[in-house]
């Protein structure tokens, strides 16, 4: 059942921008994702800059859970606050694609633009070849076979496909239906069938140095394809926004286009505001020391960090404050 309310916080009063609270300290709980996970080397960091600023309070890091299962952790008060991507942290609110059935209707965002997190495509150079296909466009809108592989259902990556194929005007049954496969295999499997022929198109999260593509990149012929701006045009609507992937990889000759999943910290509405505002302060103005612990936050600006693009959500009243005293809002 979700809960209305989160009550391990007592009353509290910033002082000087910490935090003030009774004799012992409070827990705050942070949703990350396993340790040796990237999430959890960010949690980490924000753990020693949130107690370090913010007086009277103990971190505790949720090892567990994801960019898909954090919303929903900090909706049913199994953290206070969290890491999610902000593309999924609006379908939660909504209660669509991954969400149907339930919604997190209670999470707010309190810091946005932490990095990007694109979902790119990766095709086999023979295939364009064989086919005379030079654009996503021109593959997806055409009648011959594609093998599409992707993660398998829990993932952010297949709701994000579905979102490109109805773009041009088809489904996975289409794929199907035209001689193609849908091939949702772990990370590990996915290799060997780039390099073997029996997957065409890759779509995934493109981080820099991502192991399974750079692994792809290094013993398959294939090459990063833009995605269209029919796709770009409808991730938008679902909280993507449109972003170009560095040239991260060597099958890269020049950045591609990609849609952006987006980074944030998120926290329950119930946070109280004086908790909200003084852990938000804490983390922008200590975004230099979080980044050399977490270098994807060195792409951080923090005249985008209040911005709705970068949200995706509501901004926790705490945090509204702290963005009107800079300037932001």
């Amino acid at each position: 059942m979700i809960k209305k309310a989160l009550t391990r916080w007592s009353a509290g009063l910033i002082l000087g921008g910490l935090l003030s609270v009774s004799a012992h300290a409070d827990t705050l709980k942070i949703g990350a994702m396993p340790v040796g996970s990237g999430w959890y080397v960010a949690a980490a960091a924000l753990e020693k800059v949130i107690e370090a600023s913010v007086k009277d309070t103990d971190v505790e890091i949720i090892a567990r859970g994801g960019g898909v299962a954090n919303p929903m952790v900090v909706q049913q008060g199994k953290a206070d606050i969290a890491l999610s991507n902000v593309a999924t942290s609006l379908w939660a609110t909504r209660g669509q694609l991954l969400y149907e059935g339930q919604e997190a209707t209670d999470i707010r965002s309190l810091v946005g633009g932490l990095n990007p997190v694109y979902i790119g495509a990766i095709v086999r150079n023979e295939y364009l070849k064989e086919n005379g296909f030079s654009s996503l466009k021109e593959i997806l809108e055409s009648d011959k076979a594609v093998n599409i592989m992707m993660k398998p259902p829990g993932s952010n990556i297949p709701p994000a496909v579905d979102i490109v194929l109805k773009a041009h005007g088809i489904s996975r049954a289409d794929i199907e239906a035209r001689g193609g496969r849908i091939i949702q295999i772990d990370s590990s499997q996915m290799a060997p069938l780039m390099r073997d022929g029996r997957a065409d198109l890759y779509f995934d999260t493109v981080l820099r140095g991502h192991p399974t593509i750079q692994e792809i990149a290094l013993t398959a012929d294939v090459s990063f394809i833009d995605l269209s701006q029919e796709s770009m045009d409808a991730l938008a609507e679902y909280g993507l926004q449109k972003g170009e992937i560095p040239q991260w990889f060597d099958i890269q000759d020049k950045p591609t286009l990609g849609g952006d999943f987006g980074t944030h910290l998120i926290a329950h509405k119930n946070l109280p505001d004086d908790v909200a505002y003084a852990i938000t302060k804490s983390v922008v103005e200590h975004m230099e020391t979080l980044a050399a612990e977490f270098p994807a936050w060195k792409a951080f600006k923090l005249e985008r960090a209040a911005s709705p693009e970068t949200n995706g959500i509501p901004l926790h009243p705490g945090a509204e404050r702290y963005y009107k005293e800079k300037g932001l809002l």
